[in-house]
């Protein structure tokens, strides 16, 4: 859920102010002969939303205060319906929760938002990504690829706004509408999703490519997609038989399972593409752009347990082998904060787990949570909010929420991969296979006697 969560809603839900609403005094409105209290309305889920998230307001570094104050004094002006869906829209985004959403609660219900406020849009055909102090392109395709614009250059500026200026910007923007549990969170969607905006936009850009050539270009947004892929190039060809994994092998010959999704067949995929994968002397799980969903978090983890053998944890019950082909091998687990919710929970049992060793750009996005409706007065809007962290036992204690997993080790992309057609972080999750990192992962595939194969 997340982002996209308040957008579909915008958009399955979308309104216009009813003909009462219109009609009625400023600060009470007949919809479907039922009387809004518009200040009643906020100030109830200002109230609620401090009292069963409140627990994570320091974590999260909210001043509460100060979004009481601002928005108890914008309550005042709402003479809408669609008003009103906005201004709590809004209000969940000061609540940094990358689940929530205001949501109908009678089935079948629509929620008004005002003339203008969702605009179709399209990407401009890149992504972004953050090297060290400067910008550079990802990947790009479509019109962009067509106009030169190659992965590896570094973006210099945008709309004559210096790169980082100018993404930190849109960062900030992005959180205007939409809840972020984490920083990182909002710095990569701003970099996919948030660089989104409607069909005919152009973009100035000033660019260098990685021989040092400076360039400029003018991208015209068409019908490129921004839903973040993933990682930049993964190995290819990538075999699909459901909608929650591709695999395959690298051209070192090291498995690897791109975890996309997680869908309700994901053990069944999982279990058909270790069966092919039997062989491979060590395993890439790249869970990068994975979306979350739900399974079994025991059961994902125990197919790479070998069959017959059980593997001890620090803070749970040993976890005993499962699926007809229980992978023992070493494994390099791959996030970035683009691992959402049930992805993040699963990809970070490996670290906490000791089963694998970790690397990504970032710490995964920090929204994993158990979550609630909370119903306002009206009887008609319902904040979906998140009420306590998912594996409390994450971090120290502290759990996913708001933090993240963060990996074993940072690695960025190299600009040079980049403009070659490589992804460096596969670069190095291969090179770590080649020596695998035994000192930081627990599990030892020769205590288990695994042997390829088998």
């Amino acid at each position: 859920m997340m982002v996209e969560q308040l957008i579909l809603c915008a958009l399955i839900f979308f309104g216009g102010v009813t003909a009462a609403a219109r009609t009625a005094p400023p600060g009470i409105v007949l919809d479907d002969e039922t009387m809004i209290d518009y200040e009643l309305e906020v100030a109830t889920a200002l109230d609620q939303l401090e009292l069963r998230c409140g627990r994570f307001f320091e974590l999260k570094d909210i001043d509460w205060k100060k979004v009481r104050k601002d928005f108890e004094k914008r309550a005042k002006s709402i003479e809408s319906d669609g008003e009103l869906s906005a201004t709590l829209l809004e209000l969940l985004a000061r609540a940094k929760d990358g689940h929530a959403a205001v949501v109908p609660l009678h089935e079948g219900a629509s929620l008004p938002w005002p003339d203008g406020y969702w605009q179709e849009k399209v990407g401009p055909g890149f992504f972004l990504c953050r090297i060290g102090k400067g910008v550079y392109i990802k990947n790009s395709w479509s019109g962009s690829a067509e106009l030169g614009i190659e992965p590896g250059m570094q973006v210099l500026k945008i709309d004559g706004v210096a790169a980082p200026k100018w993404l930190d910007a849109r960062r900030e923007m992005c959180a205007e509408r939409n809840s972020f549990s984490t920083e990182a969170q909002a710095d990569f969607y701003a970099c996919h999703w948030g660089l989104a905006e409607p069909a005919g936009t152009r973009w100035k850009l000033e660019l260098k490519g990685v021989d040092k050539q400076k360039s400029k270009r003018t991208v015209t947004f068409e019908k490129a997609g921004v839903v973040a892929d993933g990682p930049a190039f993964p190995p290819q060809p990538l075999e699909w038989d459901g909608r929650s994994l591709g695999f395959g092998f690298t051209q070192a010959g090291w498995g690897y399972i791109h975890m996309r999704r997680i869908k309700n067949t994901v053990l069944d995929e999982l279990d058909q593409a270790l069966g092919k994968m039997r062989d491979a002397p060590g395993l890439i799980l790249d869970f990068r752009g994975n979306s979350g969903g739900g399974v079994d978090h025991d059961a994902f983890e125990s197919r790479f347990i070998p069959a017959g053998r059980e593997m001890p944890r620090m803070a749970r019950p040993p976890l005993a082998g499962a699926g007809p082909h229980g992978y023992g091998g070493p494994v390099i687990v791959i996030v970035d904060a683009t691992v959402r919710s049930a992805g993040e929970t699963v990809a970070g049992m490996f670290k906490e787990d000791g089963r694998a060793y970790m690397i990504g750009e970032s710490p995964t996005a920090g929204m994993s949570a158990q979550k609630e409706t909370i119903e306002l007065p009206s009887g008609k809007y319902g904040l979906y909010v998140a009420v306590g962290s998912n594996r409390i036992s994450f971090n120290g204690g502290r759990g996913i929420e708001g933090i993240g997993v963060p990996p074993n080790e940072i690695v960025q992309y190299d600009p040079q991969d980049l403009n070659a057609g490589r992804d460096t972080l596969i670069m190095r999750a291969e090179a770590l296979l080649a020596e695998y990192p035994q000192r930081e992962v627990r599990y030892d595939p020769e205590e288990y006697e695994w042997v390829p194969g088998e």
